[in-house]
């Protein structure tokens, strides 16, 4: 095929999104793939086929043709649309402070051109992203500026809404809303590219979210939605899924929300490198409030590890686990020395990126007694709010005002408070956290001695909750409704299952049976033995029984369950013969990563260099945590003795399916033999590593 033809055909593939037959025609055709207009349909149709380091590269091998035809314009559009594809996915600053320095010194003394365009738009957010907000407002006027008279279209579009988020983050709120009001019915016009319209929704929900403007996030992720089929490439999917699970989060169902955050984080994983944390962040916060406890810790620590602040919700997991002192000095913390990471969503400067740290801090401080911080807390969320007349803000305002008012037992004040939040809420569609408010309303009323109404509230939070699918609320919901209601109920649950009581249990110790037949499953506990239809979390329970005691990977699980592996075979000893388990993994950063990576620690060398030279501190700090990330990043894809180290992308979702299977199976044994389900719910550990653990006074001998 002639070079000539072989690129019209790839041209041809990419505008059709047909990303691989646009990489094939490349490879097939003499010559085709590494002209210039080759190179550049090799790094759209590498990132839109999901291999993120073969579109760097490919841009590089760009930049490198240019500089060696001395096409100074081309060789800086080249780099200043590399540094536009490292900020959207990396969250490394300082690799793209690099390269738009190299456009920048290209086209010094040159008249202006599209690349000029270009770099503004670019270096509008990359200021944005550091917390510079008068350079990024200069930038953004250059970009629209230049966009309109050289006809370059993202940067105007770009430019705009980055002057939009600058007015509202200057106070003039309404002002800003309607600037990005505008420029979503600019992008539902189908005017503006497909990359430029996917990073632009991602921006108006961002803007929305961190302004905690539910209504408004619901509309424009239901406009990104609609749009996204068949137009989105690349991770605009992945990021509009996370904020479909942000969205569901606050208006349920919780495994809804899961589920999304769970196809975001696997739809991302190609893409996103520092910026991954997002996706496992808000996977973290929809856990907590389902209750699963270990599951929310995997996902927070796993963000920590990609240098992602986990912030307040690592603070509430460990609230939820009954350590009051450890959550209290992990926010006092947070709120000291904030956040300040390149993070679009909610920039590194202003004070709303605080409001959700003092709405945790006000929670904590609750729990504690600290009537001092308490009251601090909201009255700081408060100033916030003010500046920022966000809805659910002041309803936010509204909770931390009760809990104050609750622990300076003014009881009249902070019944006020929390009835107007909890109406707040109920209005907002936010039915979790309408149900939290009921839940302090109703230690409210239990102080003032009005028990029918205090049982009210709990009841009708624990119906909140049970639809919503937080069952740790719902057991402490319960706990409150059995009890006498003589004591101080935490407006916290600590989530994990009350202890069930063994002594009925060790007197049939040897009396007990889980044996399947077919498809029905005979289970004796008691003297009591009841028949139910088998299913495949039961057939997972049965597995642990047989080997008490003993931790089993997922993968190993679902494989033995499915007939894949049989039962004495380890799942990452390797594929069956019809290769149906993949557990070998893939390696975590492949040898052009790792190239990379390697590229990029010079890149940040060079900008602290600079910063040192400049005596800019900030930028140099900024730079550094860069450094520290990349090379965790190279140690981590290294094992012991230079072996390079893989992951396997299918645990999460096994675990994740596991327990799910396992405690609907529960409650189902429930409906026909309590005894065996309760106790089995307290002895199966669920996990990426699952186990039943006997009782060790009174163990249970199952046949």
């Amino acid at each position: 095929m002639s070079n000539e033809v072989g690129l019209d055909q790839a041209r041809s593939a990419v505008e059709r999104g047909e990303w691989q037959q646009a990489l094939d025609l490349l490879d097939s055709s003499s010559g085709a793939g590494v002209s210039a207009l080759g190179l550049e349909l090799r790094a759209q149709a590498a990132y839109g086929n999901g291999n993120y380091e073969n579109a760097i590269s490919a841009w590089e091998d760009l930049y490198s043709l240019r500089i060696a035809e001395d096409d100074k314009p081309e060789a800086a559009r080249a780099a200043a649309t590399l540094a536009m594809f490292l900020m959207i996915d990396t969250g490394l600053m300082a690799p793209v402070r690099g390269w738009l320095r190299r456009a920048e010194v290209l086209l010094t003394g040159t008249h202006e051109t599209a690349p000029h365009a270009l770099i503004a738009m670019v270096r509008t957010y990359e200021r944005f992203m550091c917390g510079d907000m008068q350079a990024a407002r200069q930038q953004a006027e250059i970009a629209v500026d230049l966009g309109t008279r050289l006809g370059v279209a993202p940067a105007v579009v770009i430019g705009r809404v980055a002057l939009a988020r600058l007015v509202i983050l200057d106070g003039r709120f309404d002002e800003g809303l309607r600037l990005l009001d505008d420029i979503a019915a600019l992008l539902m016009s189908g005017e503006v590219d497909p990359l430029t319209t996917g990073m632009m929704y991602c921006e108006l929900i961002c803007a929305a979210q961190g302004l905690a403007l539910h209504d408004q996030a619901v509309e424009w992720t239901d406009m990104m939605e609609r749009w996204r089929h068949g137009a989105a490439f690349g991770g605009i999917n992945g990021r509009c899924r996370v904020h479909r699970a942000e969205l569901l989060k606050v208006s349920g169902p919780c495994d809804r929300a899961e589920e999304e955050a769970l196809l975001a984080c696997e739809e991302l994983r190609p893409w996103m490198r520092r910026e991954f944390g997002w996706p496992l962040v808000e996977l973290g916060n929809i856990r907590l409030r389902k209750g699963d406890l270990p599951g929310a810790e995997s996902a927070f620590i796993s963000a920590h590890a990609r240098a992602w602040s986990a912030q307040p919700g690592l603070a509430l997991l460990r609230l939820a686990q009954g350590d009051v002192v450890g959550a209290s000095t992990m926010i006092d913390d947070a709120l000291t020395n904030p956040d300040d990471l390149p993070w679009k969503e909610c920039p590194p400067f202003g004070d709303l990126r605080l409001a959700p740290l003092l709405a945790a801090q006000a929670e904590i401080a609750s729990a504690s007694g600290d009537t001092a911080v308490a009251r601090r807390a909201a009255d700081s969320l408060g100033h916030i709010a003010d500046q920022f007349p966000s809805p659910s803000l002041r309803a936010g305002v509204q909770l931390a005002d009760a809990r104050a008012k609750l622990l300076a037992n003014d009881l009249s004040g902070a019944k006020v408070a929390a009835t107007a939040a909890t109406v707040s809420w109920v209005d907002l569609g936010a039915p979790f956290d309408a149900a939290v408010a009921r839940t302090v309303l109703a230690e409210i009323r239990r102080r003032e001695g009005n028990l029918d109404s205090a049982r009210l509230e709990w009841h009708a939070a624990r119906e909140a909750f049970d639809a919503f699918g937080a069952m740790g609320w719902v057991r402490r919901c319960d706990e409150a409704l059995a009890g006498d209601f003589s004591r101080v109920v935490s407006s916290t649950p600590m989530l994990s299952p009350a202890p069930t009581p063994m002594a009925t249990v060790a007197d049939i110790a040897d009396d007990a049976a889980f044996r399947g037949e077919g498809d029905t499953r005979f289970v004796r506990l008691g003297g009591v033995t009841a028949v139910v239809r088998d299913l495949k979390g039961l057939r997972y329970i049965e597995r642990l029984l047989a080997e008490p005691g003993r931790e089993f990977h997922v993968l190993d699980m679902v494989a033995v369950e499915a007939g894949w592996l049989p039962t004495h075979v380890a799942a990452n000893d390797g594929l069956d013969d019809d290769g149906r388990l993949a557990a070998r993994g893939v390696p975590v950063l492949d040898e052009r990563a790792r190239e990379a990576y390697r590229r990029r620690l010079a890149e940040v060398d060079d900008d602290i260099e600079e910063a040192t030279a400049m005596n800019d501190i900030a930028r140099r700090e900024l730079a550094e945590r860069d450094r520290e990330y990349l090379i965790a990043e190279l140690r981590s894809a290294v094992g012991l003795g230079g072996a390079q180290r893989s992951t396997g992308g299918s645990a999460e979702r096994a675990r994740t399916a596991v327990t799910r299977s396992m405690r609907y199976a529960l409650t189902r044994l429930a409906e026909h033999h309590p005894l065996a389900a309760a106790h089995l719910d307290q002895r199966v550990r669920t996990g990426i590593y699952c186990s039943y653990v006997p009782d060790e006074l009174a163990p249970i001998h199952w046949r």
